[in-house]
């Protein structure tokens, strides 16, 4: 089985997004881990603002979710990497690039977020979080 010029033109762009998915989830996490530690050192600096640490929830929660929409994204395009992969040779590609026929597949967005990967991740920085503020509050 050859794979013509087009069909691997195609597959190369699929790749191309899929690593662009994957580098904004990398990204992302260490936006999140940057935003949580510069609002953690303020907090431990100054006296009064232990209530900043609630303010470190909001970059946590907006960075799950975007890391779950890229991961969901990411998902689809593997998807539809391995469609045009093992689609039919014989007819040339058309070079789509809609996941619709493919989303049936992978799991509800809000389902990516809470997989074990992004579970483990932000979920840590979720409980430092509230160590934290039981510490700012109780400590």
């Amino acid at each position: 089985m050859t794979i013509d010029a087009g069909r691997l033109k195609h597959l190369e762009i699929i790749q191309q997004v899929v690593t662009r998915m994957a580098n904004n989830s990398f990204l992302l996490k260490g936006w999140s881990v940057t935003l949580v530690s510069a609002i953690l050192a303020i907090v431990a600096s100054k006296d009064g603002l232990h209530k900043m640490v609630w303010v470190a929830f909001l970059p946590v929660l907006m960075f799950w979710l975007l890391d779950g929409f890229f991961l969901r994204q990411e998902r689809l395009y593997r998807i539809l990497w391995d469609r045009v992969r093992t689609g039919d040779q014989e007819t040339p590609t058309d070079f789509n690039m809609s996941t619709e026929g493919v989303a049936a597949e992978v799991s509800p967005w809000l389902a990516v977020c809470f997989s074990r990967t992004l579970w483990i991740f932000h979920g840590v920085l979720t409980a430092i979080l509230i160590i934290a503020l039981l510490i700012t509050y109780y400590g």
